[in-house]
């Protein structure tokens, strides 16, 4: 493992830590705070099935079984799950793209990780030079930025 590499992981950590970023459900109500209308509408909706259902003959007998199968569903809703970012996943496109996005090209470092790498002993000064050029180039960098100068690449 490359002294970038090993820099990279241990940030990649932090952002985990700090950002309680650990794959596992936890109940929110974020999806009733950013679509509080569509929240809304999706029950109106329900309510107006629900009225329709009743009144109807053949559907009457479901009916309870569509009730607690449409509030078990929205359940779904008031779980957030927050998915960690791994090392691994920089410059990788798959599904895991899908679900956490391209976090390495958003995401900046902070200067520290940058300044460590620039006095570490153990990187080589031609991947130094690369990292003050990219430097000049951009105003902040990102995970990528340090990960295509740590396996030799150009960044984007």
């Amino acid at each position: 493992m490359s002294e970038i590499e090993r820099i990279l992981k241990e940030e990649i950590e932090k952002v985990n830590k700090a950002e309680r970023r650990d794959n596992r459900p936890r109940f929110s109500i974020s999806f009733i705070k950013k679509h509080p209308g569509l929240f809304v509408g999706m029950y109106l909706a329900y309510a107006a099935t629900l009225a329709v259902m009743l009144q109807s003959e053949t559907l009457a007998d479901v009916t309870w079984v569509m009730t607690l199968l449409f509030f078990g569903l929205n359940l779904f809703f008031f779980f957030d799950v927050n998915p960690r970012y791994h090392y691994e996943d920089i410059d990788v496109l798959d599904l895991r793209v899908c679900f956490n996005g391209e976090w390495y090209n958003t995401r900046m470092v902070p200067d520290a990780l940058v300044d460590s790498i620039l006095q570490s002993p153990q990187v080589d000064d031609s991947r130094k030079q690369k990292l003050r050029a990219i430097m000049q180039k951009k105003s902040e960098l990102s995970f990528y930025d340090i990960f295509a100068v740590g396996q030799n690449r150009s960044p984007v």
